[in-house]
């Protein structure tokens, strides 16, 4: 115990716990956004609909319980984690600020990905906050398949997003979670040590295409909702 205690409390165990609760809610995003693709179905939500209510009722809705507990601690100990690595411990090693920041080569990867990361982290809260109130605690009107009543959950989707800056701003907030990303992941990958000479070149890769594809997926939805699905009946 007092080994592990010692290694979290390190510097190199700190950033290793980030870069592991970081990876895990990566994986959390890549799989809600497979999920949110049903909304692309031309089916009236019927398969967005069932989808949540399979996810909610599941081990009688124990699994997504568990899920959702899970998912606030990984987030809570990634962003403890990331205030205490970003403004504790680098302003310990540099108590003077560089006069200029710049991508020093090699596996430095200093960009504005790296620097707006200040800003993008905390805008992505406030924006999993609000997301949660908009979608989750909404009053959800009923819909029926088959003889099972469920939450029409496409209804109240539809309906957040057509209106324009609910829409603008879901955009706006899509591309900074495509930057926090895209340097999330690189960081994840030099903390746990695979970013070797041999791999560089493709784990940076990896990182822009991880930021590039799920911010552009995340973003395409709204508009794709705002532009063309039919107010009122989700038709297309």
């Amino acid at each position: 115990m007092t080994s592990i205690a010692t290694f979290t409390g390190s510097s190199v165990g700190k950033k290793v716990l980030m870069a592991i609760t970081g990876l895990m809610l990566f994986g959390f995003v890549m799989v809600h956004l497979l999920g949110n693709l049903t909304l692309f179905i031309p089916d009236e939500g019927k398969a967005f609909n069932e989808y949540g209510h399979f996810l909610e009722t599941v081990l009688h809705g124990w699994l997504i319980i568990a899920f959702e507990v899970g998912l606030i601690a990984l987030l809570l100990v990634h962003m403890i984690y990331a205030i205490i690595v970003a403004w504790i411990d680098k302003e310990k090693a540099r108590p003077q600020k560089y006069a200029l920041i710049k991508n020093a080569g090699g596996k430095s990867r200093k960009s504005l990905a790296s620097r707006s990361m200040i800003l993008t982290g905390p805008v992505i809260l406030i924006f999993i906050i609000m997301h949660v109130k908009m979608f989750k605690f909404a009053a959800h009107p009923p819909v029926v398949y088959h003889g099972t009543e469920m939450k029409n959950l496409f209804a109240v989707v539809v309906e957040a997003f057509k209106v324009p800056w609910i829409t603008a701003a879901y955009v706006a907030v899509m591309v900074l979670l495509g930057f926090h990303l895209w340097h999330g992941v690189w960081s994840a990958f030099q903390s746990m040590g695979w970013n070797s000479d041999r791999h560089i070149k493709l784990l940076t890769r990896l990182s822009w295409l991880a930021g590039i594809v799920l911010g552009a997926g995340f973003l395409a939805l709204p508009l794709y909702i705002y532009f063309f699905v039919t107010v009122g009946t989700g038709g297309h």
